[in-house]
């Protein structure tokens, strides 16, 4: 945003519209890279402001939740409305919305639109994807629109940028209120009054649309595949398959690059500051710690682009729709898919996404098997022991590796591990009754690049914010515990403050294959998984001293066998091992007793699954 000036008018504005209308994508093209992103205070719903330039004015906006109303039915629309009507004391109060509208679906979105021009704040209603709209010979009259409503109309397109100088004329020229909207929330209409509220925006959508549009040229031919319950399972897998081997393929030059850098900081310093306490703090401790972790950031980053993808072009409410078969056998509905698949970015944005989910024992379930799911807080610790242990052998051919096959055995026993878990809880103290799965199916697009770019960076700020702080904070306590006390001026990582812990716990995690440096680390991801990479850095950076210091993973097969990095692979499949997941689910469910069950039961599995792999392996002469 350009300096403020006092010339300047200063103008705070807020985007609301219907999930999948392209409000989103239009808050990322006028804001960019200035955003702040929180959470709403006691709320799971997510908190995005930003700034916008225009000729003459500095605007400040506010992205509202994606929500179809404003009666107080769901924590979206209670917080949308709450912003409107300036009873949100977190944001600045808008001085007016621009409702941003699917053109081609017209009269679902004027529901919403009518409920914010009721209001009485200042509004306008930006008609998005008009080249869509156009595509398929649709026409509408904004005049006529806008003169029906009362409020300026546009036709824009956010995916391409498109009348982007007639939105900013808008905010130039936007007529502020005196007498801005107050009192308290609206109530929750009745049947009635929604049937009258919805046979008005029938009733306008019908007047304003002079070309109706035309049906998709090939969406429904290609549906036909995704869809199908046999093809759409296959095409599920196949893109599993092509994500899993972009991570190892696609991720290692930026990878190398990174471990380079890292690398060369933390030698530099070692040879460059005399001998003692801040040379080992500095280069052990801090770079060379916090580089085994942050290494792994272009693996993250592209599990978060292909999930940023596939949910711009549409493809994951089909998916849904797919898997709703697949959950339906385990008592749940294809409304769990989506906060299941975000759990594989983070669990946290899945759980919180549970609240979609209508039926309290559906979301219950939903909510104690996410973290089942695989996040990318576990794929550190995966592509470690993958690359160490499992040889780059093609399977078909060039395309498809052992080690991504490896991985996708991973992602697949902590997605069976959910489905079983599913199938006790609905058959025991979850049972319910089946709910009808409804999904919007949203047309194919073709993705905001821009979107995608905004969430990846959003998302490397939070990786890069956590190994600036928690795992740096982590590392060097356990530089610290590893370092000292030392004896004649040596230490012995062994006989150290780390080694005595390690050892303590040693006898209980023995049977699993593990040493005291994996119960180090096991112990410190309960921080967070991702600082298992930087213990196991830090005690091994300490213990092997000067020429002789060797890569991590050359380290680990010198100190480990194939079958104890597999029963290691095994325990993070199931493990329990993230406290930000489990205050999350304190506060969805209102208490500490599921997340004490979570903890409990996820450890044990853990522990189970871990102890037959070793065994089994040990039985059939693996180990």
């Amino acid at each position: 945003m350009s300096t403020v000036s006092l010339n300047r008018r200063q103008l705070t504005l807020a985007i609301g519209g219907n999930p999948n209308s392209g409000k989103t994508t239009l808050f990322n093209l006028l804001t960019g890279l200035h955003q702040k992103v929180a959470n709403y205070a006691g709320a799971t719903v997510e908190k995005k402001m930003g700034d916008f330039s225009t000729a003459l004015t500095d605007v400040q906006i506010i992205d509202l939740p994606g929500t179809y109303g404003l009666t107080p039915r769901s924590e979206e629309e209670r917080i949308a409305a709450e912003v409107i009507l300036g009873l949100n004391k977190e944001v600045p109060r808008p001085e007016g919305v621009l409702c941003v509208v699917d053109s081609t679906c017209l009269e679902k979105s004027l529901y919403l639109v009518l409920q914010v021009i009721d209001t009485g704040i200042p509004s306008a209603v930006l008609l998005n994807m008009s080249d869509e709209l156009a595509l398929r010979g649709g026409v509408i009259d904004t005049e006529k629109l806008s003169g029906l409503l009362g409020v300026p109309v546009l036709s824009i397109s956010a995916t391409k940028g498109s009348n982007l100088n007639q939105l900013s004329d808008l905010m130039d020229r936007w007529k502020e209120s005196a007498l801005l909207p107050n009192g308290t929330l609206p109530v929750i209409p009745t049947l009635e009054e929604v049937g009258l509220r919805r046979s008005k925006a029938r009733a306008i959508a019908k007047a304003v649309i002079t070309t109706p549009l035309e049906p998709h040229p090939w969406s429904d031919k290609v549906d036909t595949i995704v869809m199908h319950h046999v093809w759409g399972s296959l095409l599920f897998a196949a893109i599993l398959m092509i994500v899993f081997q972009a991570i190892f393929s696609w991720a290692q030059p930026f990878m190398n690059a990174i471990d380079f850098a890292f690398t060369s900081l933390s030698g530099y310093l070692k040879h460059t500051l005399p001998p003692g306490f801040w040379n080992g703090f500095l280069s052990d401790g801090v770079v060379a710690g916090v580089g085994s972790v942050v290494v792994f950031l272009p693996q993250i980053l592209i599990v978060f682009f292909f999930i940023a993808v596939l949910e711009n072009v549409g493809y994951l409410p089909r998916a849904a729709a797919v898997m709703d078969r697949v959950l339906s056998a385990v008592g749940l509905q294809g409304k769990s898919f989506l906060p299941l698949i975000s759990s594989y970015a983070c669990a946290i944005p899945g759980i919180m996404a549970t609240r979609t989910i209508e039926n309290k024992r559906d979301r219950l379930a939903t909510i104690f098997v996410a973290p089942f799911m695989t996040c990318s807080a576990r794929l550190p610790v995966y592509a470690l022991l993958i690359g160490a242990f499992v040889p780059d052998i093609p399977i078909l051919g060039r395309f498809f590796g052992l080690r991504a096959m490896t991985l996708l055995g991973l992602y697949a026993a902590g997605f069976i591990a959910a489905l079983l878990t599913t199938l006790v809880l609905k058959s025991s103290i979850l049972r319910s009754s089946g709910t009808p799965f409804y999904v919007e199916i949203p047309p194919y697009r073709i993705p905001s690049f821009k979107t995608i770019f905004i969430i990846m960076w959003d998302r490397s700020k939070v990786f890069l914010s956590q190994a600036g702080t928690i795992i740096l904070l982590v590392n060097v306590i356990l530089w610290f515990l590893a370092s000292y006390p030392k004896k004649d001026g040596v230490v012995v990582v062994r006989d150290s403050y780390a080694g005595r812990i390690g050892r303590l716990v040693e006898p209980a995690i023995r049977p699993l294959g593990f040493d005291w440096k994996i119960g180090v680390g096991l112990l410190s991801a309960q921080a967070a998984r991702e600082v298992m990479i930087s213990t196991l850095g830090t005690i091994y950076r300490v213990e092997i001293k000067g020429e002789k210091q060797e890569g991590l993973q050359k380290a680990l097969r010198n100190d480990m066998t194939p079958l104890t990095a597999v029963s290691l692979m095994i325990f993070f499949a199931f493990a329990m091992q993230c406290t930000s997941t489990l205050a999350i689910v304190r506060h969805e469910t209102g208490g500490w007793k599921m997340p004490a069950i979570m903890f409990v039961y996820m450890n044990a599995v853990a522990y189970a699954a871990s102890f037959a792999v070793y065994h089994l392996g040990k039985l059939f002469g693996w180990g």
